[in-house]
């Protein structure tokens, strides 16, 4: 067949057949498209989101079984908490017990699951995750209510569920759970035998005085008048009406004046006597030890070791230890110690004391937020008072303390009657710490304008 007699039986395709064939196939085409949009769940090559979502998706883990795992769920149940991270990611880590404590304590009452976005990384462009971890809250409803962007303790969550008038149905551990306003008896001491900082007993031998505007303040030892005196931020504050008693005679001296026999007691915690006369401290020295100091060297020496958030005095003998990356401070007091995580702005790792027994407290933070506590059942007393018109006022940095649980708390605040204050989560008082502004924090601890009364 010549060239000519193919062209005209339509070998070049513009035949009346093969048009015909082209428009069926056309036909065909279309309504495969149609059906296929209408089919729900079944997304074809032509879907752009489909296409995307799957090549997201990791060789782990079906692209379908991804989305399912990711999406959230809706129900008309119970409110829903959704933790996306990842299981190497250090915030994510301390998150990871946390959240297993939430899915046991409210099973039935509060949905909890974690999403590992590196593991799933559809994940994070389908929730808008800007950064791990990230948790979100959605009601009974599946409405998201709020989120939050990294490490979030348990007690957080549980207060945001209740700030967002969420019913969990299972009541969380009191906030207060104990506490004691008025003492169980009163305190039937003499004023003047009270230490004005520490409320300890004064013995006579180291009764020390300070004169003010309203009268005289007595002190159970040259420490303590010390640690108030660094108190004080009047600039004109001077040593001269202050006096310490010569523990040969029993009269009152002038602090500056006295010679000073500085010793230490069984527990490693130094002991300071005053003298008039610098021949009774040396026979002193001879039948007890210690070093005679001038009273210049014995305030340097008292005031070299300071609390990392106050700045007052202390005895690492009486102190909790606190590290900030590597480096080590002490806290005069517990409060004091969670403190330094807001003077610092950094996490912070404390040791401390149960106030009954002496066992070990351990305390980590992670961006304002307790992140590891042992034992876990620790809890702290904040020593307060209420005022008259019912607002509470601190009772100092003596009557703060920890426990390792809430029976030793009770048992210590049964020992003593004139305790007044509240028990508080360890993560309350870290909170009430990080609230506070540049400006308090510079002031926390210190008399200013209020004179020792």
């Amino acid at each position: 067949m010549t060239e000519e007699a193919t062209n005209r039986n339509g070998g070049s395709g513009s035949g009346p057949t093969l048009k015909l064939g082209i428009v069926l196939v056309l036909v065909i085409a279309v309504g495969a498209v149609i059906y296929a949009k209408r089919q729900p769940g079944k997304p074809t090559s032509v879907d752009a989101g489909a296409s995307e979502q799957v090549s997201l998706a990791t060789a782990e883990e079906p692209a379908n079984a991804q989305k399912a795992a990711t999406s959230p769920v809706k129900t008309d149940k119970v409110p829903r908490l959704i933790d996306l991270g990842a299981d190497k990611c250090i915030p994510c880590k301390m998150m990871a017990p946390i959240l297993d404590e939430l899915k046991k304590e409210y099973a039935g009452k509060m949905e909890v699951q974690f999403i590992d976005v590196w593991k799933n990384p559809g994940a994070g462009k389908e929730y808008g995750v800007q950064m791990i971890p990230t948790q979100i809250f959605y009601d009974a409803s599946g409405e998201e209510r709020f989120r939050h962007q990294g490490f979030f303790s348990k007690e957080d969550i549980l207060m945001k569920w209740k700030e967002l008038g969420v019913d969990l149905a299972v009541e969380p551990k009191a906030a207060e759970s104990f506490s004691r306003w008025e003492p169980a008896q009163p305190d039937s001491r003499p004023k003047d035998s009270i230490c004005y900082l520490c409320d300890g007993d004064i013995v006579s031998k180291t009764w020390t005085v300070m004169k003010t505007p309203a009268g005289e303040v007595a002190f159970c030892s040259p420490h303590c008048y010390i640690i108030t005196f660094a108190s004080i931020t009047d600039e004109d504050k001077t040593h001269e009406n202050a006096s310490v008693t010569d523990c040969s005679s029993g009269e009152l001296i002038p602090v500056t004046a006295a010679t000073y026999l500085y010793g230490m007691d069984e527990h490693g915690r130094p002991t300071i006597k005053a003298f008039a006369d610098e021949a009774a401290a040396k026979e002193e020295q001879k039948r007890s030890g210690g070093s005679i100091l001038p009273w210049t060297q014995l305030e340097a020496k008292e005031m070299v070791t300071r609390c990392g958030f106050c700045d007052r005095p202390v005895y690492p003998e009486d102190a909790s230890i606190v590290r900030i990356e590597g480096l080590q401070t002490w806290a005069c007091c517990v409060m004091c110690a969670l403190g330094v995580a807001a003077r610092t702005g950094k996490d912070i790792e404390l040791e401390a004391k149960d106030a009954l027994t002496g066992d070990p407290i351990r305390v980590k933070t992670f961006e304002g937020h307790v992140a590891e506590l042992e034992p876990p059942t620790a809890v702290a007393w904040g020593g307060a008072r209420k005022d008259a018109e019912g607002n509470i006022k601190s009772t100092g940095c003596f009557k703060q303390a920890f426990f390792s649980n809430e029976a030793n708390l009770k048992k210590w605040v049964e020992a003593h009657a004139t305790a007044t204050g509240r028990q508080m989560t360890i993560q309350q008082g870290l909170t009430a710490k990080m609230k506070l502004t540049p400006e308090q924090i510079s002031k926390a601890c210190k008399i200013g304008e209020c004179t020792p009364k």
